[in-house]
């Protein structure tokens, strides 16, 4: 699977469509829809753009669901039905992973907490073919560790992160969005530089796991332009909401990054929930559907296109993206 990650990313690169992308994909990897007997595999498919979903589902006991079938399925795009062009149920995909920590002043109770069950998803949830990086967020954005497969690295890198205090007790390290507050959590940046310098030029499936109170002091970009900037990228964000009492948390702001993005919200207020949110977030990591479908609006205009994935049964909940950035020019 790590030449099918390589493939990913020189598409990417090299400006290909997703179509083509996804079909060379499939060359590697075993087909992931039935074909007719004689036919040479799919056809490459030039100046059309697909939209490719990836789909978590769960019954209404929040239990997965891993057996459902194409027909099960349901997309419309801007209120119009649209025909599934490509269905797998996808467990090998190489996955991208940014684990954001947020290490302000807040969440200094629940540090070493954070570390030790950060340490422990990324060991659960990473394979081989799998890439991930660390950063960490108060007044500034800091690269912890870049992309890397080293355990060992990722290991180091979440160990290194400390608490920003106004104090003078913490670690204040100068990051790529310097300001001049003496306190902040600059949560809208980190996520905004999280896909607009490194997500941006990966492909396939890609996710950001965020710790945090989801409080932000100070962040130069705006909440929309965070979103906008997954949404552009296909990032899916998952954020495990740590907040304490003390200061509180949002979880409006928590919620509204998630659903937009097609992620999860978790409390987790002690180690214990801690641990479960984790373990509930590298399980969908790997329990995910994999849909494309090619919009009957081929209007490349730019604009926000509203995605809405739903299963026959009502009584499952889809986790999906809830919209891409339709391409411009």
């Amino acid at each position: 699977m790590r030449s099918v990650k390589k493939l990913w990313t020189v598409c990417a690169t090299r400006g290909l469509t997703c179509a083509l992308a996804w079909v060379l994909t499939a060359a590697l990897a075993a087909p992931a829809w039935p074909q007719e007997p004689g036919t040479l595999g799919p056809t490459i498919r030039t100046q059309v753009n697909l939209v490719n979903l990836f789909a978590t589902v769960r019954d209404k006991n929040k239990r997965l669901v891993p057996d459902l079938k194409q027909q099960d399925f349901k997309i419309a795009e801007d209120g119009q039905d649209q025909q599934i062009a490509f269905f797998s149920r996808e467990v090998t995909l190489p996955i991208t992973l940014a684990l954001l920590l947020d290490t302000s002043g807040s969440e200094q109770f629940m540090l070493g907490a954070i570390q030790e069950m950060g340490t422990r998803f990324l060991d659960r949830v990473l394979r081989k073919g799998d890439e991930a990086l660390v950063m960490s967020f108060d007044t500034d954005v800091d690269l912890l560790s870049d992309w890397t497969d080293d355990r060992h690295q990722l290991d180091r890198a979440i160990h290194k992160t400390r608490i920003n205090t106004p104090s003078g007790g913490g670690m204040i390290n100068p990051g790529p969005i310097p300001t001049s507050h003496i306190t902040g959590t600059a949560l809208y940046d980190a996520i905004y530089l999280a896909c607009d310098e490194k997500l941006t030029s990966e492909a396939g499936r890609k996710a950001i796991v965020i710790v945090t109170d989801a409080q932000d002091e100070g962040s130069k970009v705006r909440l929309e332009a965070a979103i906008e900037a997954a949404q552009r990228t296909d990032t899916v964000i998952h954020i495990l909401l740590v907040a304490d009492p003390h200061f509180g948390g949002n979880s409006g702001v928590a919620h509204k990054i998630t659903e937009e993005t097609g992620g999860r919200s978790i409390t987790a207020n002690s180690e214990k929930h801690l641990a479960e949110a984790f373990d509930q977030i590298s399980e969908e990591l790997r329990s995910q559907y994999t849909l494309g479908y090619y919009p009957s609006n081929n209007t490349h205009d730019g604009k926000f296109r509203k995605i809405k994935v739903e299963t026959a049964n009502h009584d499952l909940k889809v986790l999906a993206r809830k919209g891409y950035y339709a391409p411009k020019g």
